[in-house]
């Protein structure tokens, strides 16, 4: 609009301007021909004046209208702005909301981990004082011997009755042994020995190069070999216990290495009789041997049922005799009811004979008191 209203100024400056070279050009003769052109370029100045007030009027409405029509612009942009701006604080504070609560719940479980991994760590260091104590309990020879015969106790305790073994129990030839397993005979007394061969295994297991470890496999069936001789010297005796005894090792890679790599020591205690196990291999003994003792214990109640049915079949026998007997007196009884119903029949047909002959009451007595008499 201000570009418009600079033209039409400027149109109007260069056509005054067009009207004075005008009047310098025709360079009026006389005064009453220069008043014309006076009056002329007023005129036309008035003309110019009236349209530029026009003009600027028009100009005034215009920019009032257009600053009418951008304020409403501007009201209609501040509204949608506040709608938007209303729209994302409530999207925003919907989001960090919905953050805050998962931030919250995050917090709460890695809470609860946290005090897992408290309570696994509190675990784990009571079980590394376990282990410290295991490894303490096991470097010393009676402390390993106690353990072997500890876990022995665990095994035969809950397996077999208590009537079936005995921890500690002195033999005949003065000589403690760890468990003996009391079955009938045969095979008799069973002796199990808790053996614990811990530091040859070890040596063994440690041993770098081959000088050791031939070292340590020497070490090691030896140790194996003179458990094996003292159990059966100590605890096979002829006529007290079984022909075999059962060596218990507490550990079962110390049995895997022996079977697998020390055939010759396993075929000795064969020869020796003397039955090496480990906790799993004792458990199936054991489950054996109180099978063993199921059948013997039914044997004897076999026996026991077998006695009280021949005491039975007698009583029944003697039940027999005397039902026959009664039944022989129920004979002679019956008998002798059927001889009374007989009298009493033939009584009663001459009572009928007498009623027939009508005799008075005193002659009747008689003829009854003599017809009584011939019946006896």
């Amino acid at each position: 609009m201000n570009t418009e209203i600079i033209l039409i100024v400027l149109s109007g400056l260069v056509a005054l301007l067009f009207v004075c070279n005008l009047v310098l050009l025709l360079k009026p003769k006389n005064n009453k021909e220069l008043v014309s052109v006076a009056d002329t370029l007023f005129r036309g100045q008035a003309e110019l004046a009236g349209r530029l007030s026009l003009l600027s009027e028009n100009n005034l409405a215009q920019q009032t209208k257009l600053a009418d029509a951008i304020n409403e612009q501007k009201l209609s942009v501040l509204k949608i702005m506040d709608e938007k701006l209303l729209a994302v604080t409530k999207s925003v504070g919907d989001g960090l909301q919905k953050s805050t609560d998962k931030t919250n719940e995050t917090l709460h479980d890695l809470r609860e981990r946290l005090a897992k991994i408290d309570v696994a760590q509190q675990k784990i260091s009571s079980l590394s004082e376990q282990v410290v104590s295991l490894q303490e309990v096991l470097s010393n020879k009676q402390a390993r011997g106690a353990f072997g015969e500890i876990q022995l106790n665990d095994l035969v305790t809950s397996i077999l009755p208590p009537s079936a073994y005995e921890f500690q129990c002195v033999l005949e030839n003065q000589k403690r042994a760890d468990c003996v397993l009391k079955l009938p005979n045969p095979p008799g007394t069973i002796v199990i020995d808790s053996k614990f061969p811990l530091e040859s295994y070890q040596a063994l297991r440690n041993a770098s190069n081959d000088r050791e470890k031939l070292e340590a496999e020497r070490f090691f069936k030896a140790s194996v070999l003179k458990h094996i001789r003292d159990i059966a010297d100590k605890y096979i005796i002829p006529g007290v216990t079984a022909e075999s005894a059962l060596m218990f090792l507490p550990s079962e890679s110390i049995y895997a290495e022996l079977h697998a790599n020390f055939t010759d020591v396993v075929e000795t205690s064969y020869r020796s009789k003397v039955w090496i196990v480990s906790p799993t291999t004792l458990m199936a003994t054991l489950n054996t041997v109180r099978a063993v003792l199921k059948d013997a214990r039914m044997r004897e109640q076999a026996g026991v049922i077998q006695k009280e049915v021949g005491t039975l079949i007698e009583d029944i026998t003697r039940l027999d005799d005397r039902i026959e007997s009664l039944s022989k007196h129920f004979d002679m009884a019956n008998k002798d009811i059927g001889d009374i119903k007989i009298s009493s029949g033939k009584i009663a047909r001459r009572i009928d004979k007498i009623e027939d002959i009508q005799l008075g009451p005193s002659e009747k007595t008689l003829v009854v008191e003599h017809l009584s008499a011939n019946d006896q």
